[in-house]
C-alpha cells in the first residue's frame, strides 16, 4: 500500500510540473523590478513565462491555482560562485573538475565542459529556492611534485538548476592577493606583472620577438581577446583594499568590465568602487582577519558598500556545492548589520543577474519574463522560512532531493523501530 501511495504522489508531482498554466493568488510579490513589492497580487504563469501580475487575475481553463495566503514570492535565488556540478565529494578527486593544475596560464580553460546537470547537489540547491548559479573555476597551487595553477583560473558560466546543460553567459575568473602569490612566484607584485604580459600578448602581438617567453598559448590569446572585447565579465577574487585599488586602476586602463569577489576590505575603498561602478560579490559572514589581506573584515561590509552606492551580491567563501542553500543566511546577516532588506534580497536575485549579463532571464519577476520564482512560507531572508513552491522557466520543480530521500528513508526506520 505504501509503495502504491508513493507512486501516486510521484505521478502527482510530475503531472503538476508539466501543467501549462499556474495562477498564484494573493501573494506578496517582491518583483525586484521598478514595480517594487505588490501586496495581495496574483501571478499567472503560461507557457513558461509570466503572463500577468496584479490583482484579480483570472485563471484560464485548466490552470492549477495556488493560494499563497499572503506569503512572499520572490525571484529564484542565486547560488553564488560555486563548484555546482563540478564537484561531488571533496575527498573524491575523480569528480573534482574545477581546477586546472598544469602550471600554465590558460584562460581558454572552461569548466562548463565538465558540468553535470544531474549531480545530486543540483536538486539539493533547487529545493532550497536556488534557481541559478555561476559555475566557477578555482586557481589552486600545486602540492608536492604536482604542478599548480595560475592567477587566471579559467572561465565559468551561469546555469539554471533545472537539470538542463544550458549555459547563459560567460565570466573569466582571476585570483589576486596574498593567497594567490604562490601562483606568481611568491609575490603579489608578480600577479600584475604576469597579467600585464598576457594583455600585451593579446593587444600587441607584433611587439613580441620569436624567442620571447610567452605566458599564453594561441588559444589562450584568442580566449583572453574575446573577454577583452566584451564577451563576458572579469571577476577578480581579491580582499585587501590596496589590491582592489590596483585592480581598479588596471581595469580602467584596459577598459574592462569587472566585478570584485571576496572583497573583505572592499568597504575601505567603497568610494572608488562606486565611482568606477564596479559591483562586489561578498561573503557577508566574513568578519575575522583570517589573513593579513582581511584585517578589515567586518559584518557591516555589505551595508557600508551599499550606502556608498556599490551594488552588492552574495556568495560564500566556500565554493563547495552543497553549501549554496545556505547563501540566503549571508544576506540575512548583512541585513541584521545595517543593509536595507530590499538590498539584501536584490543581492540574491537582481544584482548577480545584472553582474553576469543574464538580467533578461533571471533575477526579477516581470511580465513576459521566464517564470523563475519561489513561494516562501515566510521571510526569505529568515533561515526558518522554507520554499513552498519553486518554479524554473515556468515549470513547477519537484520538492524532493537526495537529502529529503535520505531523511525519509531513515525517519521511516525510526518510526518502525528498525534504525541502527
Amino acid at each position: 500500500m505504501r509503495q502504491l501511495l508513493s507512486l501516486l504522489l510521484a505521478v502527482g508531482v510530475i503531472g503538476s510540473a508539466s501543467a501549462d498554466s499556474f495562477l498564484i493568488k494573493n501573494a506578496t510579490v517582491h518583483t525586484m523590478s521598478a514595480a517594487g513589492t505588490q501586496e495581495g497580487a496574483d501571478i499567472l504563469i503560461t507557457d513558461g513565462r509570466i503572463a500577468a501580475i496584479g490583482r484579480g487575475v483570472q485563471a484560464p481553463a485548466g490552470a492549477q491555482v495556488i493560494d499563497a495566503n499572503g506569503h512572499p514570492v520572490t525571484p529564484g535565488l542565486f547560488g553564488g560562485l560555486t563548484h555546482l556540478g563540478l564537484e561531488e565529494i571533496g575527498l573524491e578527486p575523480s569528480v573534482d573538475d574545477y581546477a586546472l593544475k598544469l602550471g600554465n596560464m590558460r584562460p581558454e580553460f572552461d569548466v562548463t565542459l565538465a558540468f553535470d546537470p544531474a549531480s545530486a547537489v543540483v536538486g539539493v540547491g533547487r529545493v532550497a529556492g536556488v534557481t541559478f548559479a555561476m559555475l566557477t573555476p578555482s586557481a589552486e597551487e600545486g602540492r608536492g611534485n604536482q604542478p599548480g595553477g595560475t592567477i587566471i583560473a579559467g572561465q565559468g558560466s551561469v546555469v539554471a538548476l533545472d537539470g538542463a546543460p544550458t549555459t547563459y553567459s560567460r565570466a573569466l575568473f582571476l585570483d589576486f592577493g596574498g593567497d594567490a602569490s604562490g601562483l606568481a612566484g611568491g609575490t603579489r607584485a608578480a600577479e600584475f606583472m604576469l597579467l600585464k604580459q598576457a594583455f600585451t600578448e593579446v593587444r600587441s602581438p607584433k611587439s613580441l620577438l620569436p624567442d620571447d617567453q610567452r605566458v599564453l598559448t594561441p588559444a589562450g590569446r584568442q580566449a583572453l581577446g574575446e573577454f577583452i572585447g566584451g564577451a563576458g565579465v572579469f571577476v577578480f577574487n581579491v580582499d585587501r583594499a590596496s589590491d582592489i585599488l590596483q585592480v581598479l586602476a588596471f581595469a580602467q586602463k584596459e577598459k574592462l568590465r569587472i566585478a570584485i569577489s571576496g572583497g573583505a576590505e572592499a568597504w575601505r575603498v567603497s568610494g572608488q568602487l562606486a565611482a568606477a561602478k564596479v559591483p562586489v560579490i561578498i561573503d557577508a559572514l566574513a568578519d575575522l582577519p583570517g589573513t593579513f589581506d582581511a584585517v578589515g573584515a567586518t559584518l557591516e561590509n555589505a551595508a557600508r558598500l551599499s550606502k556608498a552606492g556599490v551594488r552588492v551580491a552574495f556568495t560564500l567563501d566556500s565554493t563547495e556545492p552543497h553549501n549554496i542553500r545556505k547563501l540566503r543566511q549571508t544576506a540575512g546577516v548583512a541585513v541584521a548589520h545595517g543593509l536595507p532588506w530590499d538590498a539584501g534580497l536584490a543581492g540574491l536575485t537582481r544584482v548577480p543577474a545584472e553582474i553576469f549579463g543574464v538580467a533578461d532571464r533571471f533575477g526579477t519577476i516581470e511580465r513576459g519574463r521566464a517564470a523563475d520564482l519561489v513561494l516562501w512560507s515566510g521571510d526569505p531572508l529568515d533561515v526558518t522560512s522554507l520554499p513552498d513552491r519553486v518554479f524554473i522557466a515556468g515549470k513547477l520543480q519537484s520538492d524532493r532531493s537526495r537529502q529529503t530521500e535520505l531523511r525519509d528513508r531513515y525517519l521511516e526506520r525510526v518510526r518502525n523501530g528498525t534504525a541502527r
